[in-house]
């Protein structure tokens, strides 16, 4: 696993609301690049292995959304939650999450995951390439912190979730000692 310092520059491939886009569907594509979602922002990102997967769905990203004041008092800018997954199947998990403060962040191709060096084969389990389990502080484009989910490779048996979590991120930035990961925000059904 490589280590960078700058976020990789990508163009993602994004969903938005546009009331002028007729029908019932009123959405259109929206091309993000790196600069215009990281470029003089303090941003927190948290990535996983997939939408409407257990940990993902019941803890990792419920506990972003409920401590996202508290990362703003800190001055983050924004959360992030990046997956391999589809623009259609981050806008579904996130209606069905009820999530409103975390940017969901699809990297359908997972350009931006394997220029990250965390694009891992998850085939064992049915899903192919996808994201590792980290998270990290981006000030400007510079990643001023990471942390990355033990046991790190392909076909891992196992699915890490100590570091990566809102309460590690939170006390990094508070400067105090994390408490290790809360308990599941939500029950997951799949």
């Amino acid at each position: 696993m490589a280590v960078i310092t700058r976020v990789p520059e990508v163009t993602f491939k994004t969903r938005v609301r546009d009331e002028s886009v007729p029908g019932p569907n009123p959405y259109r594509w929206q091309d993000l690049t790196s600069q215009e979602i990281f470029g003089g922002k303090r941003v927190v990102v948290f990535s996983l292995p997939g939408a409407f997967t257990p940990t993902c769905s019941s803890n990792h990203l419920p506990r972003y959304e409920e401590l996202y004041e508290e990362f703003k008092a800190l001055g983050v800018d924004q959360i992030i939650c990046v997956s391999v997954n589809d623009a259609f199947v981050m806008f579904q998990w996130g209606k069905q999450i009820g999530a409103k403060n975390v940017f969901l962040l699809p990297d359908g191709n997972g350009e931006f995951t394997r220029k990250m060096g965390m694009l891992v084969d998850k085939s064992n389990l049915g899903f192919g390439m996808r994201s590792w389990r980290y998270s990290m502080f981006v000030n400007d484009g510079n990643i001023e912190k990471v942390f990355v989910e033990a046991d790190y490779g392909d076909n891992c048996p196992v699915d890490p979730f100590e570091v990566s979590d809102a309460d590690t991120m939170l006390a990094y930035l508070k400067g105090s000692t994390p408490t290790g990961v809360s308990a599941p925000r939500l029950a997951f059904v799949g």
